[in-house]
């Protein structure tokens, strides 16, 4: 395993998310303003910003995770396809125990549960992407 090409995969898959993420959840208004519609469910934007370092830590350390399984699981090919299907198996796994499981215990909506799978697929796809454009063997 290349301890510096996985920094980097994880590094630029981190990029992708939060790029991903604040074009599809900062930005669109259907999906923003599903969350709106929900305040005892969801933190408020300016509520957010004082937790927000602690889950751009999170994430940074998921996505570090996500890249050594990639690596561990490589079994040869183009890193952009071979991180598109790994990225859809991890978009699939979030969609399944992180989507629907809130839609389960969550008061919240199929429009939002809905929106929230679509993104959250999309966005562990293309952080496989990158993560495997970026990890050459």
């Amino acid at each position: 395993m290349n301890y510096l090409r996985l920094m980097l995969a994880g590094a630029g898959g981190t990029v992708a998310y939060f790029v991903f993420g604040f074009l599809v959840f900062g930005l669109l208004p259907t999906l923003r303003n599903e969350y709106a519609k929900y305040p005892a469910v969801y933190r408020s934007a300016e509520e957010m910003k004082g937790v927000m370092p602690a889950g751009m830590l999170a994430m940074l350390v998921a996505i570090l995770v996500m890249a050594a399984i990639y690596a561990m699981a490589y079994r040869g090919g183009a890193g952009g396809v071979e991180g598109a299907r790994f990225g859809a198996l991890i978009g699939l796994f979030a969609v399944c125990a992180f989507v629907i499981h809130n839609h389960v215990n969550l008061k919240i909506g199929l429009a939002l549960t809905f929106g929230q799978a679509i993104a959250y697929f999309v966005e562990w796809t293309i952080v496989g992407v990158v993560i495997g454009l970026i990890y050459q063997p």
